[in-house]
């Protein structure tokens, strides 16, 4: 094969809801060359310098000193301190140094869109964003590496999907507001994990690649932008074509706050179909590692009915069969059955029944005047319950200072 001969399709676009998503949405033949995956490869031997300059900045500093000056500088800009450091300073000159392409109101548009789909937004969250991260197996060895994620994979849901809701709020991404602030916070916790990975004598370089890399945070983001769009539409939603490229628009910036470079940052939806089959080309290949995460994320679903009873054990098993037909229906019967994701046709049967019923909804939204803005309205207020609740479940901690600190358990 020359370097200009398109490859074969990896298994992720040969089976399941990506088959069929990519030929009814994808921009016509979106396979890369090898001249094409070489080049992203190049990108998983880079990190985040100025991340990681900020973390080991504040290794050098007084316990949390350093984090509650970055805390500060998030919410209030680096030019409220009093001489900052320059680590510092250099970080935040550029993050605060909006891009010429950032337009406030498509973030603000793409954020309403999500917002009106309510807590449904969540559901790609966990059984395809979360669930289909798991078949990267170089990007899961952080997660392992941690010592703590496969017993804390409920937390972890939990946490994920506040900070999900911090950034898809509209006006959180102006400069200082809650969802900008919570981009850079997870910026330095990759930073901090990356850190903790990069000391340790049994991290495979040659096996694995730098960790928490730009490819591996360019996948994340193509996760939670055009996977989450794709998985909205087979859950019956209908975003029209603005809508989709202003949820792809806003999620572009949030990576470019999360330190991705500009080369891996889609402009538009083609652009995102195309690294993504890329990606699942060289990334999406599972290991030991990507099974016992697939595992803990399941079980997690099933704590929704710990400690209520009789009743609670239906609830639980109800939550495993759901979720999991959701993920079985994206990633196809290879991908799920490697992960041991649950074959159960009558909920898979079921979900496509409520997507079919959601669609009908959509419908009828899009012909009624008004209906949209009632939708966004209730959207918004169901989304206030949940963040409440998640509150409740875990308290709220919006400087993640639990996740600075990493442990010190093998990698792998």
């Amino acid at each position: 094969m020359t370097a200009e001969e398109r490859l074969p399709d990896p298994e992720l676009f040969r089976e399941g809801g990506f088959r069929l998503a990519t030929r009814l949405f994808a921009p016509g033949d979106i396979r890369g060359t090898e001249r094409q995956r070489r080049r992203l490869r190049e990108f998983a031997q880079l990190e985040d310098p100025l991340a990681d300059a900020v973390v080991e900045m504040m290794r050098s500093l007084p316990r949390g000193r350093g984090r509650a000056l970055f805390n500060e500088a998030a919410e209030r800009g680096v030019d409220s301190l009093d001489d900052p450091p320059r680590q510092l300073v250099d970080f935040f000159r550029d993050v605060e140094a909006t891009p010429y392409w950032v337009d406030q109101r498509r973030l603000d548009r793409g954020a309403r869109a999500i917002v009106r789909t309510g807590v449904l937004s969540l559901f790609p969250l966990g059984d395809m964003a979360l669930m289909g991260g798991y078949l990267a197996s170089r990007a899961t060895k952080p997660l392992v590496g941690t010592g703590a994620i496969e017993y804390a994979a409920s937390r972890r849901l939990i946490e994920t999907s506040r900070w999900w809701l911090d950034v898809t709020t509209p006006g959180a991404l102006r400069v200082g507001a809650v969802g900008y602030a919570s981009a850079l916070r997870v910026r330095l916790v990759h930073a901090h994990v990356r850190a903790a990975m990069n000391s340790r004598d049994d991290w495979d370089y040659s096996a694995w690649d730098r960790p928490i890399n730009q490819v591996q945070t360019a996948g994340t983001l193509l996760l939670f932008s055009l996977v989450y769009v794709v998985g909205m539409r087979v859950l019956g939603v209908r975003y029209t074509e603005s809508e989709r490229a202003d949820i792809i628009h806003l999620w572009r910036y949030v990576g470019w706050l999360m330190g991705i470079d500009d080369e891996l940052l889609p402009a538009t939806e083609d652009d995102a179909w195309r690294l993504l089959w890329l990606l699942a080309v060289t990334e999406f290949v599972p290991d030991e590692d990507s099974r016992r995460l697939a595992a803990a994320l399941l079980r997690s679903h099933a704590d929704v009915g710990r400690d209520r009873g009789p009743l609670g054990k239906v609830l639980s098993e109800l939550s495993v069969r759901v979720h999991g037909s959701i993920s079985r229906l994206v990633l196809g019967k290879t991908n799920s059955d490697f992960l041991g994701i649950p074959d159960d046709p009558l909920a898979q049967a079921a979900v496509l029944t409520a997507a079919a019923g959601n669609f009908a909804a959509e419908t009828v939204r899009q012909r009624v005047p008004g209906a949209t803005l009632v939708q966004e309205r209730l959207g918004a207020l169901a989304r206030q319950r949940y963040a409440e609740q998640l509150d409740r479940l875990v308290g709220r901690d919006r400087t993640y200072a639990r996740h600075m600190r990493t442990s010190t358990e093998p990698a792998a």
